[in-house]
């Protein structure tokens, strides 16, 4: 049997940890460029091989790409906190979209064809549907999705420029990634985290005094945000998924990655409190600017077409997963700092 070789860029990090385990353990060689910006070195598999560097160093990415003998990227090198993306305009737009171009190009002239892409329900902004599937307009209103955007922009050019050769992607736009490996051994660690799951198990591990709620008097059911939630185990097998797609000759695609339904804000809490059994101070607070009542995927594409089939569909799968993470963490800093 051939040996598949993938490159997967950030793969220290929350989402390509998981997935890069989840290729080895399908049998792929896996080599995993990251520069532990925002990602560890404990997360990356044993299994890889490890290359400390920038996505950006194109005699580097060139080098790797054809002394490894690349078959396929997965990209997912990024920055991500959607604030921070405001305040700091021009490092995503130099990070997500100039980098990302860089990467796209020694591809190209190594002649790696196949390309998987992190990007985000954000490029989708604060749309005027609940349910959204992949032909709601694209209209960001941040850096972040922005810089998301014009990556799969190029890609998709570049696709369409068919004398330059073969080349094809698939872009997956997550919406709200959660959770940790069924084992504890890999989960979120981004410092300064602000996804409500995560915020809502550092409450109930003690790391903060309490959790705010953004809004209480949406149109749903609790009046709180409803969000569509999904699994990382989930997810990087949707990556796994691309992946066979491209390998057998399929077409370049955009696709969603969620579950098809949502829950509220205080769903979330009360699910982390009872997993957790602590019952941690929550305050309410006012709507944050651009945040929709209820954002929810349409995932039909993906299932259909690449036979995506998740198997963590359960909030409190998800809570219990994120929370043992967490007391995990929360322990080790605990001896780290004794």
């Amino acid at each position: 049997m051939t040996t598949i070789n993938i490159l997967v860029t950030g793969g220290a990090g929350y989402i390509g940890s998981h997935t890069s385990r989840q290729l080895i353990e399908a049998g792929y060689s896996v080599t995993v460029v990251d520069n532990l910006y925002s990602g560890h070195r404990w997360a990356i598999p044993d299994e890889a091989t490890f290359i400390e560097g920038d996505v950006g160093d194109h005699p580097l990415m060139e080098s790797v790409l054809k002394e490894r003998k690349i078959n396929a990227v997965v990209h997912f090198a990024g920055h991500i906190v959607v604030p921070e993306s405001v305040s700091d305009p021009l490092k995503y737009y130099s990070n997500n979209a100039l980098n990302s171009g860089r990467l796209i190009a020694a591809c190209q002239e190594a002649g790696v064809e196949h390309f998987v892409f992190s990007s985000t329900a954000a490029t989708y902004g604060a749309p005027q549907v609940i349910s959204i599937d992949e032909q709601v307009r694209t209209e960001p209103i941040n850096p972040y999705g922005r810089t998301k955007l014009i990556t799969e922009w190029m890609l998709e050019d570049i696709a369409h420029a068919a004398n330059r050769s073969p080349f094809r992607y698939i872009a997956l736009r997550y919406f709200n990634v959660a959770g940790a490996s069924l084992d504890t051994t890999l989960g979120q660690a981004t410092a300064e985290a602000t996804h409500l799951i995560k915020v809502a198990c550092e409450a109930a591990t003690g790391q903060r005094e309490s959790i705010t709620i953004f809004g209480t008097d949406y149109e749903t059911d609790d009046g709180t945000c409803i969000r569509d939630y999904i699994h990382v185990e989930d997810l990087a097998g949707a990556h796994l998924n691309a992946l066979t797609w491209l390998l057998k000759g399929g077409d370049s695609q955009v696709l969603n990655c969620g579950y098809g339904h949502g829950y509220s804000v205080r769903e979330v809490i009360e699910t982390v409190k009872a997993v957790s059994g602590v019952d941690f101070e929550v305050v309410e607070g006012s709507r944050r600017a651009g945040d929709p009542p209820e954002l929810i995927a349409d995932s039909s594409r993906i299932r259909e077409r690449l036979g995506w089939t998740p198997n963590l569909d359960n909030l409190e799968i998800i809570c219990r997963t994120a929370w043992k993470w967490e007391q995990k963490l929360s322990s080790q800093h605990a001896a780290g700092s004794g």
